[in-house]
C-alpha cells in the first residue's frame, strides 16, 4: 500500500474567481514543490483546462484527476471527480446544456481562460460559469454515478454554496461516501456539532484560488490512484484509509 499527499480541489484560470497565475504549468511546479502526488482540477462548471493539465502532467510523476466543481439549482457547490477525461467530457456536455445561457461580466466575476501546453492564454470562456445550473444535486448525483464519477459536496461548514447551508441536512436517498471540509476547518470540532455525520468519510482540500494556497490536506493510503480505491479507502477496506493532515 502507498500513501499519497492529495489535494483535490483546485482552480484554474478558467475559474473567474482564481488568480491570473493559476495557470496549469503553474499549478502542477507548485504541486510537486508542496510534495503533492494527486491532485484534481475542479473548475467551476467547466473541464475545459483539464485536457491541457494533464497532458502537462503526464511527464512528471503527479497524478491529475480530471474534475469539475459544478454548482446545482439548489446553488450547492458539488466537487465530480472522474477517471478519464473522456467521462469528464460527457458531462460537461450535460453541464453545459444546464446552464443559463447569460454572458461573463468580466469586470465583475472575472475573466475565464483557456491556457495551451505553454501556459499561454488562447482563448475566453464568454458564457457565465459562476452560477447555478439547472440540474438538482439529486440528479447530479445520480448522473455522475452513471458515468462511473465521484461527487463529493463542498466545503460543507460553509454558510453559502454548501448542501448543510442550502438544504439544511444531507438527504438520506443520496448515495455519497464523501464530504469535504474547508482547509480551517477542524473534522473532530465538526463532528461535535454534527455527530450524525459521522457515517461519511471526509476530506480536506485546499480549494486553491491562488498558488500560495496548493498544499497538501489530506493522505490517502491506496493500493493504485483510480476513483475504485478511493472508495475503498472511505470504507476502510483492505488497508485503504484516508487521513486528514
Amino acid at each position: 500500500m502507498n500513501c499519497y499527499q492529495a489535494d483535490l480541489h483546485i482552480h484554474t484560470v478558467l475559474s473567474p474567481c482564481a488568480h491570473l497565475l493559476m495557470t496549469p504549468g503553474n499549478i502542477i511546479k507548485k504541486a510537486r514543490e508542496q510534495g503533492l502526488d494527486i491532485i484534481a482540477i475542479t473548475d467551476h462548471n467547466s473541464g475545459q483546462n483539464v485536457r491541457v493539465t494533464l497532458e502537462l502532467a503526464s511527464n512528471t510523476p503527479l497524478h491529475v484527476f480530471p474534475g469539475m466543481e459544478v454548482e446545482s439549482a439548489e446553488e450547492v457547490h458539488l466537487l465530480c471527480l472522474f477517471d478519464r477525461l473522456d467521462d469528464l467530457l460527457e458531462w460537461q456536455e450535460i453541464v453545459f446544456a444546464a446552464l443559463p445561457d447569460q454572458p461573463n461580466d468580466e469586470e465583475y466575476f472575472g475573466e475565464q481562460l483557456i491556457t495551451d501546453l505553454d501556459d499561454q492564454y488562447v482563448a475566453r470562456e464568454e458564457r457565465l460559469l459562476a452560477t447555478a445550473t439547472k440540474l438538482t444535486v439529486k440528479k447530479i448525483v445520480k448522473m455522475i454515478a452513471k458515468i462511473g464519477g465521484l461527487v463529493i459536496p463542498a466545503h460543507i461548514d460553509r454558510p453559502y454554496n454548501s448542501i448543510l447551508a442550502n438544504l439544511g441536512i444531507i438527504p438520506e436517498d443520496l448515495e455519497l461516501t464523501f464530504l469535504e471540509l474547508s482547509a480551517r476547518q477542524r473534522v473532530s470540532q465538526f463532528l461535535t456539532m454534527h455527530p450524525y455525520l459521522k457515517k461519511y468519510a471526509f476530506i480536506q482540500n485546499s480549494d486553491s484560488h491562488f498558488l500560495t494556497d496548493i498544499k497538501p490536506m489530506t493522505k490517502l493510503c491506496l493500493e493504485e490512484i483510480n476513483l475504485t480505491e478511493l472508495r475503498m479507502a472511505a470504507a476502510n477496506r483492505a488497508g485503504r484509509k484516508i487521513m486528514i493532515q
